[in-house]
């Protein structure tokens, strides 16, 4: 039977990253939920039943200073998985997109999953045992208009996953990044209204026509997919996938 590890999930109070963290629990392990707002972390926390199951901590994924201090923090609570959930989005053509914003979602998505790993590894080393699980998005390996930050971000995950998984060849720790299609999250209600504004068209339009219409199987991901995936990347059976793009997309890719 496969052990129970300490999961730390940033952007884990909300979306994704609660979804992943709810089935993880559900399986035995501890969840650290880690998000920029502390009070809504804890919120997540006691949904999740409280300190033994899962504890909250507050994080600037955007912040080296902040990240370097986590080993410290949660000394008593060591990570043996890191999942790289937290993200944000902003939708523009690049005439119109402001510099400092399209440096903080570089920082928030590439940046500081980067130096989360950089803070945690050495304590997967030390113990033999570690996994990475970075959420990326079908943007790493397509593009849409209007998301330069974003596409730009994703793609970086991949590069910096296949090198991750060149280094940590020598220990049981390995390096992944799940790619969905679009997620029925908060985030993604947002884009629907940002593509609507950007493209002219209705909400409806853009759902069937921009985000679903590349999709033989037309139908958002579901968070479940991306928990149960992760629960997999957990387990001894995938130790040996490592650097890699695993694709939910409903056949997007495959034209």
């Amino acid at each position: 039977m496969d052990k129970k590890h300490n999961v730390l999930i940033t952007g884990g109070a909300s979306g994704i990253g609660f979804g992943v963290a709810q089935h993880l629990v559900s399986l035995g392990h501890k969840a650290i939920i880690a998000d920029l707002n502390i009070d809504a972390a804890r919120e997540s926390a006691e949904k999740l039943g409280g300190s033994k199951h899962a504890l909250a901590v507050q994080v600037d994924v955007s912040d080296a200073q902040d990240i370097a201090t986590l080993p410290e923090r949660l000394k008593d609570t060591p990570v043996d998985v890191l999942v790289n959930n937290a993200g944000i989005q902003h939708v523009s053509k690049l005439e119109d997109f402001p510099a400092d914003k399209w440096q903080l979602l570089i920082d928030v998505m590439l940046v500081g999953p980067a130096l989360l790993t950089q803070a945690l590894l050495p304590h997967m080393r030390e113990q033999n045992f570690g996994r990475i699980i970075n959420i990326g998005s079908i943007h790493s390996v397509v593009a849409s208009p209007y998301k330069s930050a974003y596409v730009a971000a994703k793609h970086g995950l991949l590069g910096f996953s296949k090198t991750l998984a060149l280094e940590t060849g020598d220990v049981d720790v390995t390096i992944n990044t799940l790619c969905p299609a679009y997620v029925k999250t908060p985030l993604v209600e947002k884009q629907i209204a940002a593509q609507a504004k950007e493209n002219n068209m209705s909400e409806e339009d853009v759902i069937n026509e921009i985000m679903l219409e590349p999709m033989p199987k037309k139908a958002f991901i579901g968070v479940d997919e991306l928990a149960e995936t992760t629960a997999f990347l957990m387990g001894n059976a995938s130790k040996n996938i490592t650097g890699q793009t695993i694709v939910l997309d409903g056949g997007w890719t495959a034209r």
